[in-house]
């Protein structure tokens, strides 16, 4: 098996001999312990090391059909169709106002359309929404208000409420913290004038990339997704999936697939596959963007991190068994796969943080060349691509200033490695079934430096986690003591990384917790109604 895993990334002969050999001598060597520790820990960096390859290869797959970029529809409308544009929100009374005034203002006729504002808020939002929808139909906007006490199915039924009252033909939707720009639906509508789209998606863009280092790298791993995920795959005509918010769905599509369903919390992602394995086909417009507001707290950031990971594991729970029986090309098979089982590497990176000191130790003893042309290639096959993988996205989007996103790659990379015991918790729970509420990213309408976190009920506290994110920086603290210790220099870079981002995430959780109480302006968003449109 490691040989087929070698010989497939086009590895010479002669070196996966001299690996295996060099391998296998080490372990016929081993007494039982040191077998029980290197075993795994070399099966957990090659899993690793197969979902780096993976990312090198949507980067491949980018370029090589670059000239596939889709950008002009393949016709247009004689006459626009029905549009209904459905805004689910859930206590959302910092920013329904924002999210109102630039719907209304997208140039559409409005005999053609139908606004739904979906609420399901328990606070104050119900006020303010209201009270906007009043304001905006009174004058002559087709919007109406719809309210749910129960919140039953969370979004997805929120979603599937409003599709009964539908009167549009397509299905525009938009979460709480986004704000389209006035030609959204011009740009995106006439691609379905070829019938066998299903859905148009869009790229997100950041209203508050530059509000902090926090955003600034939320914004480059969103990017990464955008730039050579998205397009990457939609390139290859492979599946790919709605990102819940910035898009527009044929009605019939989603009817055909069984409609919005809520047992996971990618109910998006869901209804995507489940509609391209109906034969739907979508389209993905990097050159559509729509901006949106990042999470600018370490606690709302991870706990949207926790929603997405285990929703996707969810989904691949139920979804990969009928992707991998369907009659799909293998490729596309095997993109699916990778895609929604990607955050498998959460729970392999806590048993490589486990393994990792021991089986330096042993390693040690077994000599240092060893570990150089063994275990290096296979941490830089697991780490490197995550930092060569945005740096592409960063050359894409900006030409002239993205060598500047190097400063930022040790951090990105941190961080991901510090989202480990979140996102494998929620790994966990979606493995095992455990079924838990939609929690939904704290939205304060922070757009700019001067802008203020508003004091809410809104903040989430993560209980134990940061302890433990803080114990496990401490350990690797340790391994890096070890490494200078015994010289083992190469190695202390990328442990430096490890206890940087379990430190970074634990002590930013743990701060942001302590100031939950805290009383913050709120004045520069206190007006109820807009004054104009």
């Amino acid at each position: 098996m490691l040989a087929m895993f070698l010989a497939g990334r086009g590895i010479s002969k002669y070196f996966q001999q001299h690996f295996l050999d060099k391998t296998f001598q080490n372990l016929y060597h081993a007494n039982a312990f040191d077998l029980a520790l290197l075993i795994p820990y070399f099966v957990v960096l090659i899993l690793l090391a197969s979902y780096g390859i993976h990312r090198y290869i949507l980067v491949y797959l980018y370029y090589r059909n670059k000239e596939k970029h889709t950008v002009e529809p393949p016709g247009y409308f004689s006459e626009l169709p029905r549009v209904t544009v459905q805004l689910p929100i859930f206590n959302e009374q910092f920013v329904v106002e924002r999210l109102l005034d630039a719907i209304c203002r997208v140039n559409y006729p409005l005999e053609k359309l139908d606004i739904q504002l979906l609420d399901d808020s328990t606070d104050e939002t119900k006020a303010v929404a209201r009270g906007l929808v009043e304001y905006y139909a009174d004058r002559g906007f087709p919007i109406t208000y719809h309210h749910r006490t129960n919140r039953e199915g969370f979004k997805a039924g929120a979603l599937a409420a409003g599709m009964k009252s539908a009167k549009g033909e397509f299905i525009a939707i938009f979460d709480a913290d986004f704000v389209p720009p006035e030609d959204f639906l011009l740009r995106t509508i006439h691609h379905f004038t070829d019938p066998k789209i299903g859905m148009v998606q869009t790229r997100w863009t950041h209203i508050n990339r530059n509000y902090s280092f926090l955003t600034e790298v939320e914004a480059i791993l969103l990017d990464g997704h955008f730039v050579l995920e998205h397009s990457g795959r939609a390139r290859s005509n492979v599946f790919f999936n709605f990102n819940g918010t910035a898009g527009i769905w044929r009605r019939s599509a989603i009817e055909e697939a069984g409609g919005w369903q809520h047992d996971t919390l990618t109910e998006d992602t869901d209804l995507s596959y489940r509609a391209q394995l109906k034969g739907w086909k979508f389209v993905y417009l990097q050159d559509v963007e729509c901006p949106a507001e990042l999470p600018v707290e370490m606690t709302a950031f991870k706990t949207q991190q926790a929603r997405w990971a285990k929703g996707l594991i969810q989904t691949g729970r139920k979804i990969l068994p009928r992707v991998l029986k369907s009659n799909q090309p293998f490729h596309v098979k095997l993109e699916a796969w990778y895609h929604l089982t990607a955050n498998l590497s959460y729970p392999l990176m806590v048993v490589l943080s486990v393994l990792l000191l021991p089986a330096m130790v042993i390693r040690f003893y077994q000599g240092w060349f060893q570990m150089l042309y063994i275990d290096l290639p296979l941490f830089l096959a697991s780490t490197f691509s995550i930092s060569s993988f945005y740096l592409v996205s960063q050359r894409e989007l900006f030409p002239k200033t993205w060598p500047r996103a190097f400063l930022y790659l040790p951090f990105l990379m941190a961080l991901g490695i510090g989202l480990t015991v979140t996102n494998t918790r929620a790994v966990l729970e979606a493995l095992l079934g455990k079924q838990t509420a939609f929690a939904r990213t704290p939205k304060y309408r922070v757009e700019s430096k001067k802008d203020k976190i508003k004091s809410s009920n809104y903040r989430h506290r993560l209980g134990w986690v940061p302890w433990i994110e803080l114990l496990i920086g401490s350990y690797f603290a340790l391994t890096v003591y070890y490494a200078l210790v015994n010289e083992n220099y190469i190695t202390v870079p990328f442990l430096v990384l490890f206890v940087i981002g379990y430190w970074y995430t634990g002590l930013m959780s743990l701060l942001q917790g302590r100031l939950a109480g805290l009383s913050l302006s709120t004045e520069a968003h206190t007006k109820p109604f807009p004054v104009g449109v």
